[in-house]
């Protein structure tokens, strides 16, 4: 009986490691130095798909975060979008101090089906909105872009008004970034990385004219060796163009991009990280073998 409880506690034990080192870990702030977190609900949810919603944001008491409502009236307020649009896309915004970056995670990547998390973080930086965490989901498959709506309403609800002409800014580029990512030839990072390139050599050259800005998407064009229609490159340009009319910090825009971008990477080509994880299972593994071992015989 004795061996039989030392071989259960043995169990427990291991049990308990793997799960502290499987489950996901969420570095959450609670949002008392910048406000609570603020969770925007796109209008169209029924009563059970906003439920859904509401545990996949892990919004666990509805009274500690601020809660509005996103409708098709705040598209064509805020973007001078289509009032009929359907909204489903919702968004948790918890605001971090200065200097934490932006932080997009998308919690059901397959109902979000063009906007990547670094098209969300490019847009949402060229419309002003800096150091936050965001995390977008949908019950429904969408595309993803409705979401930036509820997040400018959530700022401007929360005496945080953004520029206009910004954020309308930021949703036509979100809509080149998807546009361009369809085209044969290209994928969706990039896209990213084509935007985030032109964007920081904008800031390095400061350009004057529209002149300019065609030089440096060409550069950036050449320099990724991606090849766009006459149509595209325009797109590209006007795009730009009204870009650099607008008082943006591009060194800023490109620093948190870079963060962004090198977490990831970062944890990929940390080899001593995946050799530590594949010692942890060998270890593991060994472990379970002599435990079933001293069960059995």
């Amino acid at each position: 009986m004795k061996r039989f409880l030392n071989a259960m506690v043995t169990f427990l034990v291991l049990a308990a490691m793997v799960l502290s080192f499987t489950a996901p870990v969420h570095a959450v702030s609670d949002g008392t130095d910048e406000g609570a977190p603020i969770v925007v609900y796109g209008e169209a949810l029924s009563d059970s798909q906003k439920q859904e919603v509401t545990e996949l944001l892990e919004v666990t008491d509805p009274d500690a975060v601020e809660e509005y409502t996103v409708t098709g009236e705040d598209i064509a307020n805020y973007i001078d979008g289509d009032p009929n649009s359907n909204m489903y896309s919702s968004a948790k915004i918890v605001r971090e101090e200065e200097g934490n970056g932006l932080t997009i995670n998308i919690v059901t990547p397959d109902n979000i089906t063009e906007v990547t998390k670094e098209m969300y973080a490019n847009a949402l930086l060229t419309a002003g909105v800096e150091n936050a965490t965001v995390d977008v989901a949908s019950p429904v498959q969408v595309t993803g872009s409705s979401a930036l709506t509820g997040i400018y309403k959530a700022y401007d609800a929360e005496g945080e008004q953004l520029d206009k002409a910004r954020m309308e800014l930021a949703n036509d580029e979100l809509n080149v970034a998807t546009d361009l990512s369809e085209k044969e030839g290209l994928n969706q990072e990039k896209v990213t990385e084509l935007l985030a390139d032109i964007k920081q050599a904008i800031a390095d050259q400061n350009p004057a004219t529209k002149e300019d800005i065609e030089q440096i998407v060409e550069e950036q064009l050449n320099n990724l060796e991606i090849s766009l229609s006459e149509e595209d490159r325009q797109m590209l340009i006007d795009l730009f163009d009204r870009m650099r009319d607008l008082d943006i910090n591009f060194d800023n825009v490109k620093e948190q991009l870079d963060d962004i971008a090198s977490k990831v990477q970062d944890l990929v080509n940390d080899e001593g990280f995946w050799d530590k994880v594949e010692n942890f299972f060998s270890n593991l593994l060994n472990m379970l073998s002599n435990f079933l071992e001293s069960v059995f015989n």
